[in-house]
């Protein structure tokens, strides 16, 4: 498939872009990181996507969702990133839905239209450590009466002390098995912490928490492949979101370039910077041809998604790393102050390269699946 948008994703990007660089810019993260907002997103904008049916992209129509793609939800996802927009938008309405949609049963019919309506957040309850390692999962899920009881800890959960319900991956007798954990579990604890981008991620403590046995997600023992949507759909999207922070960095370098002037000239002039910009350029085209790849893939299902997963997550990473550091060293000193927004994309970047695996992790992850 060709590596551009068709005609109705075009549009959905016409409508998408102005919407957030109005009601969502830079400025409104900047607000929300001066007050020490405690939920690390904003509610009433929340509602705004909701009204414009964002929320349920994803969301399979029969669950009251638009039944769109990961190329679509790819659009959002570079807008959000692009303008720096604190939102629950990957974990809830991306990674979330790409577990619930492939598990079916009753967890799905019970969530997805909440997502979809904007009624539910939902956070990734995966990982366990300083590092993204979901085959190292300790938390542990015994059989108790009816149901289960869940014991472990989990690390850097984002959304994950404001979220309505927590999917978690736990051992079981037999493999991994997912659980949809409500936020009123006995048991449950989350402790919230700012991270550089200012966003707030939990630890979140799983101490003898009882759930039913149809708060399992998908069927019992068998959650490995529940779990790979959730981090293909998951990885993907932060991806894209990547390629949105470096263009957001681009953008606002190659506008300084145009307007600084040094030695009596506009540095733009300078052919050194001229190269520097262009080689960025094209950096940040491959990037994004990578991610768009990796998306088709994802919605055609296609056995070589997963690959092209690790190669975009770690490919977005390289290119947006490179866009911010560009973008502090050319603004010169200007760029080392708080109050010029270059330095929010670096954090931003920070942040997101860690997410679902950074550069060396994917890199690992292409090189392991070519046989290496």
């Amino acid at each position: 498939m060709p590596l551009y948008h068709n005609d109705d994703q075009a549009m959905l990007k016409d409508s998408v872009a102005p919407f957030v660089a109005e009601q969502a810019p830079v400025s409104h993260l900047r607000k929300l990181r001066d007050e020490a907002d405690a939920t690390g997103f904003s509610r009433d904008l929340w509602a705004q996507f909701t009204e414009m049916g964002l929320p349920g992209m994803l969301v399979p129509e029969a669950h009251g969702g638009l039944g769109m793609g990961h190329m679509e939800a790819g659009i959002v996802l570079e807008e959000i990133g692009r303008n720096l927009t604190p939102s629950p938008f990957l974990a809830t309405s991306v990674g979330a839905v790409a577990a619930l949609a492939k598990a079916g049963g009753t967890q799905a019919g019970r969530w997805l239209p909440a997502i979809a309506s904007g009624e539910a957040i939902v956070a990734l309850a995966i990982d366990e450590g300083a590092k993204h390692r979901p085959d190292r999962i300790a938390t542990t899920a015994t059989r108790a009466g009816n149901g289960f009881r869940l014991d472990g800890k989990k690390s850097f959960v984002l959304h994950g002390h404001v979220a309505d319900m927590s999917i978690v991956a736990a051992k079981t007798d037999g493999g991994i098995t997912l659980f949809a954990v409500p936020k009123d579990a006995k048991g449950l604890t989350a402790d919230p912490r700012r991270l550089v981008d200012s966003s707030l991620a939990s630890h979140v403590t799983l101490d003898g928490v009882e759930v039913d046995a149809d708060a399992v997600i998908g069927e019992v023992d068998a959650g490995g492949d529940i779990l790979d949507a959730l981090l293909a759909a998951t990885r993907t999207g932060a991806a894209a979101e990547m390629v949105g922070v470096g263009q957001g960095a681009m953008d606002m370098t190659v506008n300084y370039l145009k307007e600084r002037k040094q030695f009596g000239k506009l540095i733009g002039e300078f052919q050194a910077l001229q190269h520097r910009a262009a080689h960025l350029y094209g950096e940040m085209e491959v990037a994004r041809a990578t991610v768009m790849k990796a998306q088709q893939l994802l919605d055609e299902g296609s056995e070589g998604a997963k690959l092209m997963v690790s190669v975009a997550k770690a490919k977005a990473g390289r290119a947006a790393n490179l866009a911010v550091r560009e973008g502090v060293q050319m603004h010169g000193g200007i760029g080392m102050t708080d109050e010029y927004d270059i330095g929010l994309y670096m954090k931003r970047d920070r942040a997101l390269a860690e997410f679902m695996g950074d550069v060396h992790y994917h890199i690992d992850q292409v090189a392991r699946m070519n046989g290496y």
